[in-house]
């Protein structure tokens, strides 16, 4: 008999009967899979002790830790990137078909073999659709920044709820594993997505991927590509690779507010900067290379210590962080032809 490598994921001693429930339910549910590009059960331990589920082995590991490791490599260019999505997407595109939906779709939860072939994984969450084609839940967790709008209203899920999740992890996979919404506190993402915010493009990001990430995000589920449609448009990137090439274009802008009516002017770390009367500093963000807001308006209080050091003081640290947080508030996103304005888990 042939060896094989496997992983193995356990059940934790002293776990409550609703835990091995709900393990033993994650191992039903990935038995019914048979698809390339969806981890594949090689079986259960149930009659000794710890209770374990036996999966194939990848050999990279989850996306999101290979992603961070591997960021510049020249065999993670965009065009390996976008073969990678298509492989998550068709992956979905069979559960979907299935009547499943996975409800935790994320980076962290797609994992990678030797030859960079992507498995969708981790089935905690997954459930069967009704007959109405959605799953809703009566509680339980929901990772908010991977969430659709209507299933953190509603708990409710469907196939178009997963395709927002899988628009969250292309902007994971084209930034190499960088946090959606960076530090921003979950009740601060549900604010802004419900006032038309949108992640920005990552830098580098091709135009066609981040145009694609856009229509995952409609607030309409109805008006969202299925993941049949996703995969035959990346198939057509990865067939005509020159369309990957135009990046996409960003800008960022700030609406007015009551208590600062020049806000709309502000566009430029110059210009930011002298209003705060912090002119001193800017030549500390021209030797780093930040000019437009857009590329600090996420920075916290930790990226402020890193880049500004010793050359600020305790209060004017308070204060360049206290404008970014009020900024961030009133961002306006206007990429291509696109105008989105904006002001973990919640359990």
């Amino acid at each position: 008999m042939k060896d094989i490598p496997v992983a193995i994921k356990t059940l934790k001693a002293g776990a409550t009967e609703k835990t091995r429930l709900d393990f033993l339910s994650e191992a039903s549910i990935m038995g019914q899979f048979n698809n390339e590009n969806v981890i594949f059960l090689e079986g259960v331990v149930t009659k000794h002790h710890p209770i374990m589920i036996i999966t194939e082995y990848m050999e990279n590991g989850s996306l999101d830790t290979y992603l961070r490791t591997n960021e510049g490599k020249k065999c993670l260019d965009t065009l390996q990137l976008t073969r990678m999505l298509r492989g998550i997407a068709s992956g979905m595109r069979y559960l979907s078909e299935m009547k499943y939906v996975h409800r935790d779709l994320a980076a962290r939860n797609i994992l990678v073999n030797k030859d960079l072939v992507c498995k969708v994984a981790d089935f905690g969450l997954s459930r069967e659709f009704d007959e109405g084609e959605s799953y809703t839940t009566k509680g339980g967790k929901i990772p908010i920044r991977w969430t659709a709008i209507e299933a953190i209203d509603y708990r409710k899920f469907t196939s178009a709820s997963d395709v927002w999740s899988f628009g969250v992890l292309c902007w994971e996979v084209v930034s190499f594993g960088e946090r959606p919404f960076w530090n921003w506190s979950n009740q601060d993402v549900i604010k802004t997505i419900k006032n038309a915010y949108r992640l920005p493009p990552p830098m580098g990001c091709s135009d066609v991927l981040y145009q694609l990430m856009l229509a995952c995000w409609n607030d309409n589920y109805l008006q969202r590509p299925k993941f049949c449609d996703i995969v035959q448009q990346l198939t057509q990137f990865i067939q005509a690779p020159n369309v990957l090439i135009p990046l996409a274009k960003q800008k960022f802008v700030f609406v007015n507010h009551p208590d600062e009516p020049n806000l709309a002017q502000l566009t430029s770390v110059t210009d930011w900067l002298h209003k705060l009367q912090l002119d001193r500093l800017l030549h500390l963000f021209l030797n780093l290379g930040y000019t437009n807001l857009s590329q600090i308006c996420h920075f916290n209080l930790s990226d402020l210590k890193e880049y500004l050091g010793n050359h600020v003081t305790i209060d004017e640290q308070n204060h360049l962080m206290d404008s970014l947080t009020h900024l961030r508030s009133q961002l306006v996103l206007i990429s291509s032809n696109s105008l989105i304005t904006s002001e973990g888990y919640l359990v």
